[in-house]
């Protein structure tokens, strides 16, 4: 297995909170960090752009870091925040990275998704708004949840 909490035993799904219990737009001037469009596009490739800028979704098995198991940590691709440690990424078998828990309950945003039809807790960065993905109640206990992350919104150094 390529980490301790690899594929984990699902249990009672509890409510995912939420920061944010309505949505707001990215570039929301309570972010610390702001960037302007064209700031954001030079900075960032075109899928960390329309993932990070605009929530898109890169497809399931495709992002670079889905299988890195590595020790480190995994920062926001947007402003360089800390966000997840290796040690909380586990293999979810959803085919993007899944973490546990991020680095501190200050770094992530949780803000009410409804797009595609149905409900969700969207997860940004706190600090620059950047779409990472969503968390879900099926995580490892704990705390039971999975924070379900684009690779595209990410960046992994090394330790």
């Amino acid at each position: 297995m390529p980490c301790a909490l690899a594929r984990h035993t699902p249990h009672a799904p509890r409510p995912v909170p939420m920061t944010s219990p309505k949505p707001h737009p990215q570039d929301d001037a309570k972010y610390p960090v702001r960037k302007t469009d064209e700031q954001w596009r030079a900075e960032l490739d075109p899928m960390q752009y329309q993932v990070a800028r605009h929530a898109a979704t890169e497809r399931a098995f495709s992002g670079k870091y889905w299988e890195e198991f590595g020790a480190g940590q995994y920062n926001c691709v947007g402003c360089g925040t800390p966000l997840f440690t290796a040690d909380t990424k586990f293999d979810a078998g959803c085919g993007w990275p899944s973490y546990s828990e991020p680095i501190n309950s200050t770094v992530v945003e949780r803000v009410r998704d409804e797009g595609h039809g149905m409900v969700r807790v969207e997860v940004r960065c706190n600090n620059c708004g950047s779409h990472l993905g969503h968390v879900f109640n099926d995580g490892p206990l704990p705390a039971g949840e999975r924070f379900c992350i684009n690779s595209a919104s990410i960046d992994f150094q090394p330790k």
